[in-house]
This record gives structure tokens, sequence and C-alpha cells, in this order.
């Protein structure tokens, strides 16, 4: 029997048109699916749009709504393919990531690089190959599927902003490819048993602090009082600039001194943080819990944080956030 398979339309590029101010979506999900006439013949689609947005304007109400649809559809359907716009794609991916766990049913998301209607476009493949993905027996969990490669929902980052293959795994291999409308699994784990586990909330007071040579450290007099988590985007394996003052140690203490939760990252973008390599980096040690991302990449850490501190505080909100999801951390 052929999967029955929902289709969440937010919006994006793949849905975009030309207006006076640029391209901005326009396109309904049935207008979409028309254009992929194939997917029919492998599975039934129902649509649903909660949003229609550019993705730039996707942030953590809407992960929630999105996952509240998935949550209410979840008996009703064999998979979920979400269309989204690429530039915040990889950080819904991992907030749903966190949000339905234990999923032994597909969560697909997709989008392209250019509109479904212009002549060169990779929207019809990404489309065609989402719901083909999704509709196979093999499929569970979240994933993105893109230019012929699927990668986990925890792995995903958008590395390139004009060519086809704009995601990469980092730091992980792509789970599978699709070829001629099929997926080759590299990775295929044993499929979640029991219920799924839903989530319902996400605290959105979480700061990155990008690291930049000569930045002040009076911008922690702003992260304690209005912030609930930090990530710490720091330079090389995991330090922090001493400037001879120590102001910014003093500044992590005073933020860690209120109960709040900082996570240490790095800004390169392969091989994580090693905080105790280098002496600016065990120095970090002396000015409380903190806790450390190493291998994750940036959307994970920041909306496993927020996931995190949504259910607990302080160390127990640092067991979670370092409690392995879909191979976000090891």
């Amino acid at each position: 029997m052929k999967k029955k398979i929902l289709m969440i339309a937010t919006g994006g590029t793949i849905a975009s048109k030309e207006t006076a101010g640029g391209l901005a979506p326009a396109i309904s999900p049935d207008e979409l699916l028309s254009c992929v006439p194939e997917v029919a013949e492998a599975c039934n689609v129902e649509t649903v749009q909660p949003f229609n947005l550019d993705s730039t304007d996707v942030y953590a109400p809407h992960w929630l709504e999105i996952a509240s649809i998935i949550e209410r559809n979840y008996s009703a359907f064999d998979g979920f393919v979400v269309t989204h716009g690429t530039d915040t794609m990889a950080y819904t991916a991992a907030a749903l990531s966190y949000l339905v766990q234990n999923s032994a049913k597909p969560v697909v998301l997709t989008g392209s690089q250019r509109s479904v209607y212009s002549r060169d476009t990779d929207a019809r493949r990404n489309l065609s190959d989402a719901f083909l993905y999704c509709a196979d027996r093999s499929s569970y969990g979240v994933r993105i599927v893109f230019d012929g490669s699927v990668i986990l929902g925890t792995r995903a980052k958008k590395t390139r902003t004009r060519s086809f293959n704009a995601f990469s795994s980092i730091d992980f291999p792509a789970v599978a490819t699709m070829r001629d409308g099929r997926p080759y699994c590299y990775i295929s784990g044993p499929r979640p048993s029991g219920e799924p586990r839903f989530y319902r909330k996400l605290d959105g007071n979480v700061f990155v602090l990008k690291m930049i040579p000569g930045l002040r450290a009076d911008v922690f007099d702003y992260l304690c009082k209005s912030c609930d988590g930090l990530i710490i985007e720091s330079f090389g394996s995991g330090g922090m600039p001493d400037y001879g003052d120590g102001a910014f140690f003093e500044g992590l203490s005073r933020f860690l001194s209120l109960g709040k939760t900082a996570v240490l990252t790095t800004q390169a973008e392969h091989e994580g943080s090693s905080m105790d390599k280098y002496a600016v980096g065990r120095k970090l040690r002396s000015c409380g819990r903190i806790t450390e991302a190493g291998c994750m990449t940036l959307e994970a850490a920041v909306t496993k944080l927020m996931w995190a501190l949504s259910l607990a505080r302080g160390e127990e909100a640092e067991k979670l956030f370092l409690t392995p999801v879909e191979y976000d951390i090891y």
C-alpha cells in the first residue's frame, strides 16, 4: 500500500516568486506538488501550510508549531515532509530532532536554492527525493534530503549560498544517498521502538557569543541580565582571551554564579573543541561549571540548549545537553 505523507509547507525559496521587492514565498503546497507528479505514484499526500515565510524569519515559535502539527497528526500519517527555506533549515532540523524524539516515522526537510519555477531549478529533484525517501520503509527520524544527500537533522549545516550542494554533514557521514528515486543507506541503525517522545517547550533566551579579537568584556553586563544560556564560539580548540586584565574570565564567572548555563564551542567547522588543550582553555575551568559542545554543530548546540533549559536548570540541564541524541555528540 502507498504510504500516507503529510506535507508541511512553510515557505522558502522553493515556494518563491519574483516580486518588486525580490524573491518572496508565494506558491501554495498544492502548486508545489503539481511540479512533481511522480510523487503521486509513490505515496498519498495531504498538505498543510502553517506559515509562508522566508526562513530568515523562522525561529523557536515556528519550530514548536511544526512539532505540534507532527504530534497531532502522528498516528494518521506514515511520515512528514517539511518544505523550508535553506537559510535556517539546519536550525529547524536540529530543533525538530530534540522536539520529536524516538520517532519510527520519518520527518524529512527539504527546500531548494532556486524557485521551483526557475528553468534550472534544483527544487523538483529535492522535492521528489524528499517524498521518495519519506515513503521508503527504511526511513525514520529527522533528516534533511538535499541534492541527493540524506543528512541527520543534528549534523546538517548550510555551507554554500548558491551551489545546489548547499548542505554538508559535519563530522559525521551522510546516512544515505538518493539514486534513481530510492535511498542507498550507508548507516541504518535499528528503527526506534516504543512511543515517540514529543516536547512542547523551548527556552529562547539563549545567546551565541562569537569571539573576535578585541571584543570588550562588558558584553557580560548584558548577558547576565538577559540570557538563561550562553554558547561561546571560542577561538581554535577552545580559548578565551585574557588581554592582561582577566576581564573575560571575571565576566564569565559572574554569569555562571547566577546559576546560568554556559557552553563552549569553537568557530572551526570541523573536529570540535578541546577546552583542556591550551592554557587559555584550561583557565576557563576556574570560572565555574562550563559545558563543552565538543563536535556538535552550532545549530545543534543552540537548539539543544534551548530544549534542555526548558526542562531543567543547572547540573540537570547540563546532563541533558551532554546526553547524545541522534549522534549529535560523541
